[in-house]
This record gives structure tokens, C-alpha cells and sequence, in this order.
């Protein structure tokens, strides 16, 4: 039996006075002290989250409204600017960091009454898949400890299955909230690009960066979902949220109605056997149910990898230029002079796979190398914003693997990044496309969970969390 309730049913809790919200950050507070071994944590904010734990209680007691969420714990990646602990976003060169400000998804999770307890482990400024590329620790997956859980939102999706708190907040630029909830077993959320702001999230590929979250159910990822989207004037890039909202009816969506495109690139050669028997299974089950399962094809996706590590990287030089150790962080105190300080800040601030993808993007962006590289990359990428859209056209849904495979072990691709890269292969198309891409658990080989996949067109985020939320009870 699972130690939280759905997250609604937490906050009725609460707010009818069946518990108090302080009970539930020590609950959280001392299942993150259990599972310390794990790593998923990097540092708590319990002497805040006492202090807003007691108000909402007084609110309670008060007789006032405490919020949609009123009491219920969180766990932030560390990339979100949050009040009570630093935001080093797992790299060295922004130890000692405190906020000025909140992000706008905690700013809106706290005005209903969430809260939040800790910060999660992710690669150093998520540079990563495996959370191997952390300057602090590699977190272990919950069901194997000499396994990775994915990355780079490992801890947030490893605070979720090891039940440190309801759900986690992470943020997804080619994967990295679904790898990690295919990894350990969780539902984690990519939603379309612009859904939720974000403000205040330390920065990687600016295009491409999606705030979600992560939960044991599609239930309370919708949830949570209305709450954090909508327009924000701190973004512009934003968009408007249906007016309809997320939270899901209790209601089952009807399959029979829904026609279902497997795509076939995510079908074919490499994918690991076990992985494929799984799909198979959810395949089979979703047409019993009724649902009219047609092959897609989009002929663009095997060269989606190689975009992506085309323009992430250059995106990534463009936003790590501002880590200098003038203003905040890590600063070589007896530098001779300003160069000298900007190459021994950086030298020692940033980890290798940081330095790797500020190379590669500032080579692909030089003069010489722009046409060649970064403008055919975005022609690709058109193409496959197009594909999506003409399948969309023919299906309501399309579907595949979350990964290629299971959770691989603690240094198995470490000193390989191009196979690291390869985990990112069946996720980085929703991105670069921005359509709202869901992974939700689809049973396990060998023992490890295997992800199953859903996507839906640009914008009808409601539509996908209703159709998952109709799989989910369907495969489990």
C-alpha cells in the first residue's frame, strides 16, 4: 500500500482537519532521511517547510480556505529556484547560490498550499540521462541499486517511487522527465512547449525546456498539472491553458472511439526484447478494449537525435556564458586578473559533460560551421514539427516505447557518450516538435519498469491526460 494518498485526497485532509499539514512534512521529512542511501535528495528545506506547514494548519484552524493543495510535500529538481535551501542545479559553479526569487510553477504550488521539502539530485544543469553527470552524487534506481534511474530528473523520479513525497516537480528538454519515470516506474509529464512557465528554472535549451511533473498516478499528474500552467508575464513564451483545465473526471475515457498510430521507427531494430514483449502487451490490451490500432510512420525521427545535439548543445553555450563568477557562485578568489577568473571559475565550475556541450554548441554556431550544422538542423527539425502534425491529422494518439531499454547499470555508458545520447533517442522528437508527450508505467523486464509512451498534437494536453489516464487503467 502506497504511505500517500491520491494528492486530492491529501488536501481534503487537511483541510477538513483529518490531519494536520505539519504531520505530513515530518512523514516526508523522515522518509527522505530513510531512504538517504538512495542519493535522491540533495538538500531539504524542513525549517521552511515547518514554518508554512504551521500556517496553513492556523489557516485550517481558522476556518479559512488553505488551498487546493493545502499541506501536501513536493520535492523540486534542483534547477528551480526555491526558498529555504541553495539552487546549485547539481553543479559545482553554483554552490552557495540562495534565490532572490521563486519560480513561478513553486510560486503557484505554494499559493495553493503545497509544500515544498526538498530538492532533488539531476545531472549538473541537466546535462544528462543517467544523473551519473551530478558534481555531488549519482542517484540510485529504486528497484536496483547498481542501476541508474534515468535522468536528468533521476532524483525527482526516484523521490516519487522511493515515496519521499507525492509527486516532484522536474523539467524535460529531450527526455529528461520521461526517461527517468520509465526507469523507476512513475508517470512523468512533458507538456506542450509553453504550458507551463519557465520562469525562474535555471536554464539549458531554451526551445526546448518543459516544466512537468512526476506522480505515482496520471490522476495526480493532472492534478498537479492545473495548478503550474498558464499564461505567465515572466515568460513570454507561455501560452494560453485550456479553459477546461486538467484535473481528470472520475469518468473513464471512451477507447472505443480513439484511433491509436504505433510509430514505427520507435518499433524496429534495437529495441531491447524485453521492452518490445511489454509494448506488445499494452498494444494488445488498448485493441481489446476497443481502441483501432493503425502503424505510423514518421520518417524524420531517426535523425531527431542528431538534431537535438545540434541545437541543444548550441543553446546550452549560449545560456552557460552567464556562469562566470563574477555576480554569483563559485569565484577563483586570487585570480590575477578578469580572464584569469573567468577560465579558473569555469575550469572548476563546470563538469565535463558541461564542457563537452558548450564545445560542441559553440563549434556548430562559428561562422564557418553555422550553415553546415546548426541551419540544416533546423530545417530537419521543421520537418519533423511537420510529421507530427500530419499524423496527428490521421490519428488521435500516437504511441511507443518511453526508452529502448530498461535502466542500465552505474557506469556501464560513462565513459561513452554517444551511447549515453542514444538513451535519449524515442523522447527527444516530442521536444523539438513541442507536442505533450506523457510515459506511464507499462509492468517490468527482468524486474526493471518498461515506460510506455503517449503522445498527442500541440495544445490538447487535457485530451492526453484523459486518454492516459484511460491506458493506465487499462495496461496495469
Amino acid at each position: 500500500m502506497s504511505a500517500w494518498k491520491p494528492i486530492a485526497d491529501i488536501a481534503a485532509d487537511v483541510q477538513n482537519g483529518n490531519v494536520s499539514a505539519i504531520s505530513l512534512v515530518e512523514q516526508s521529512l523522515a522518509a527522505i532521511d530513510q531512504h538517504n542511501e538512495f542519493n535522491a535528495i540533495i538538500a531539504t528545506t524542513e525549517e521552511r517547510a515547518r514554518t508554512r506547514a504551521a500556517d496553513i494548519d492556523a489557516r485550517v484552524a481558522a476556518g479559512k480556505n488553505a488551498g487546493r493543495l493545502a499541506g501536501v510535500p513536493f520535492i523540486a529538481k534542483d534547477n528551480f529556484l526555491v526558498f529555504g535551501a541553495e539552487t546549485t542545479a547539481a553543479s559545482n559553479i553554483l554552490k552557495g547560490f540562495n534565490a532572490p526569487y521563486q519560480s513561478t510553477a513553486i510560486e503557484r504550488l505554494e499559493a495553493e498550499g503545497a509544500i515544498c521539502v526538498a530538492k532533488a539530485n539531476l545531472d549538473a544543469f541537466a546535462h544528462g540521462s543517467s544523473t551519473e553527470n551530478s558534481d555531488y552524487f549519482t542517484t540510485l534506481n529504486p528497484h536496483d541499486k547498481t542501476r541508474v534511474p534515468g535522468g536528468s530528473s533521476g532524483g525527482s523520479a526516484a523521490s516519487v517511487v522511493l515515496e519521499l513525497a507525492p509527486f516532484a516537480l522536474g523539467s524535460d528538454t529531450g527526455g529528461s522527465i520521461r526517461l527517468p519515470a520509465s526507469f523507476t516506474g512513475c508517470v512523468g509529464y512533458k507538456p506542450t512547449y509553453g504550458l507551463v512557465s519557465r520562469s525562474g528554472v535555471v536554464a539549458m535549451g531554451s526551445s526546448l525546456d518543459c516544466v512537468g511533473p512526476l506522480a505515482q498516478t496520471v490522476t495526480d499528474t493532472a492534478c498537479i498539472l492545473d495548478v503550474i500552467a498558464g499564461r505567465d508575464e515572466l515568460d513570454s513564451t507561455t501560452i494560453e491553458r485550456d479553459k477546461a483545465g486538467y484535473e481528470l473526471p472520475s469518468t473513464s475515457y471512451d477507447l472505443r472511439t480513439t484511433k491509436i498510430g504505433v510509430i514505427k521507427e520507435y518499433m524496429g531494430e534495437g529495441l531491447d526484447p524485453g521492452v518490445r514483449t511489454q509494448i506488445d502487451s499494452a498494444i494488445s490490451k488498448l485493441k481489446a478494449a476497443g481502441a483501432q490500432i493503425v502503424e505510423v510512420s514518421l520518417p524524420s525521427l531517426p535523425l531527431g537525435l542528431a538534431v537535438y545535439y545540434v541545437l541543444c548543445p548550441a543553446e546550452v553555450s549560449s545560456n552557460l556564458s552567464r556562469y562566470d563568477g563574477q555576480r554569483y557562485g563559485h569565484f577563483t578568489q586570487d585570480a590575477t586578473d578578469i580572464t584569469d577568473s573567468y577560465t579558473r571559475t569555469r575550469q572548476v565550475g563546470f563538469g565535463g559533460e558541461a564542457k563537452r556541450r558548450i564545445m560542441i554548441g559553440t563549434y556548430v554556431l562559428s561562422s564557418g560551421y553555422y550553415d553546415a550544422y546548426y541551419k540544416k538542423a533546423q530545417t530537419v527539425r521543421t520537418k519533423v514539427i511537420d510529421e507530427f502534425a500530419a499524423a496527428f491529422k490521421q490519428v488521435d494518439f500516437l504511441l511507443g516505447p518511453t526508452a529502448p531499454m530498461t535502466a542500465f547499470r552505474i557506469g556501464e555508458n560513462a565513459s561513452d557518450p554517444l551511447q549515453m545520447y542514444l538513451t535519449d533517442i524515442m523522447t527527444v522528437a516530442a521536444n523539438l516538435s513541442g507536442v505533450p508527450a506523457i510515459s506511464i508505467p507499462d509492468g517490468e523486464s527482468d524486474g526493471l519498469p518498461v515506460g510506455l509512451q503517449l503522445f498527442a498534437d500541440q495544445k490538447c494536453d487535457r485530451k492526453l491526460l484523459e486518454f492516459a489516464q484511460a491506458v493506465e487503467g487499462v495496461i496495469v
